[in-house]
């Protein structure tokens, strides 16, 4: 591979709103199909009414595709072999890296249409014909961009925040429900409790939403502890408190549903105790007996001692994910540069 001056990040969004949230065991290209002939239906705004009277959530007319992705293209096989072949010359081979099950008829598709002028990674196992990709990367959590020199700009930059904060330091992160791991206020309930529980032996806990953490369960977090001398609620004001917190906590406390953080802090070698997996399935259920086995997380039941502290390999898939892909390129004879 020759040298890489350009990076593109085409988005794969499924149809949103009304029945759609039904259709998501669909491929995504029958998926789209159906949306668009429901779309065509519901136009007729006489068969609207009555068909939304049958729904608990109106049909939306235009497809909702905010989720602050709105200037990133939306995927297109041909328009992506098209570009890679108009660059081949003087770029050199491209790189098409794909992630999750929508990607892979996309991927799959790039990699046909143009076999001389891309290199497909497909991250994690397509449940397809492996002969379509180049390279296949199975890894343990999800990859992210939260590595030691990242963290290392991070504890400067926090330093003076945090570094102050009496110890220990515990960062407790709260997402929401999914389709794979559901629950509702009951379980802010039992992790409202827990923390109470644990106070006494922590010296400062610091507490983060997500966009999916729903309302009530950040207004019980709020009411129980926005005036406890100990804590500090992230108001979702920048900047973004959230590599400081990886780079300076001493333990997490994360529900369950999130990979993407549980993933981060798991990769600092610290104690992570998990809230909630009582509540995940399939992959996820997968996920957490994957990072238990390794021992890089334990349940948070609030019969802790935060103060102590215990270590594990840290988990560092995204480096070795690079390192496999430079290893398979170089068999090849290439390079990246």
């Amino acid at each position: 591979v020759n040298n890489i001056n350009k990076k593109t990040m085409p988005r794969i969004i499924r149809p949103t709103g009304g029945i759609n949230k039904w259709l998501h065991f669909l491929p995504i290209s029958l998926h789209k199909m159906v949306d668009q002939v429901l779309r065509h239906i519901l136009s007729n705004t006489t068969f609207t009414t009555l068909f939304q009277g049958k729904l608990s959530a109106p049909y939306p007319v235009s497809n909702v595709q905010s989720l602050g992705l709105s200037s990133v293209l939306e995927a297109d096989s041909r328009r992506i072999v098209t570009m890679v072949r108009d660059t081949f010359e003087k770029e050199g081979l491209a790189i098409v890296i794909a992630c999750g099950r929508d990607t892979i008829p996309y991927a799959s598709s790039v990699r046909c249409l143009a076999p001389d002028n891309v290199f497909v990674i497909q991250i994690q196992h397509p449940r397809y014909r492996l002969d379509r990709f180049d390279l296949v990367v199975l890894t343990s959590g999800a990859l992210h961009q939260a590595d030691s020199a990242a963290l290392r700009v991070a504890a400067t930059n926090w330093h003076d925040e945090l570094a102050p904060l009496p110890k220990p330091l515990v960062v407790v992160n709260i997402g929401g429900p999914t389709r794979n791991c559901n629950y509702g206020v009951d379980l802010a309930k039992q992790l409202v409790s827990s923390l109470h529980n644990v106070s006494e032996t922590c010296g400062s806990v610091r507490i983060s939403f997500s966009r999916r953490t729903p309302q009530k369960v950040s207004d019980l977090i709020l009411r129980e502890f926005s005036t406890h001398p100990k804590f500090y609620i992230w108001g979702g004001e920048e900047p973004n408190p959230h590599l400081g917190h990886l780079a300076w906590a001493d333990a997490f406390i994360i529900t369950a549903d999130s990979i993407s953080m549980l993933s981060e802090a798991c990769s600092t070698g610290k104690p992570v105790y998990v809230v909630g997996t009582e509540h995940c399935r399939w992959k996820f259920s997968d996920f957490h007996n994957t990072l238990q086995k390794r021992g890089a997380v334990r349940p948070f039941t609030g019969s802790e001692d935060m103060s102590d502290s215990w270590s594990y390999p840290p988990l560092n898939d995204a480096i070795d994910v690079a390192a496999r892909v430079r290893e398979v390129l170089a068999q090849r004879g290439w390079t990246v540069g």
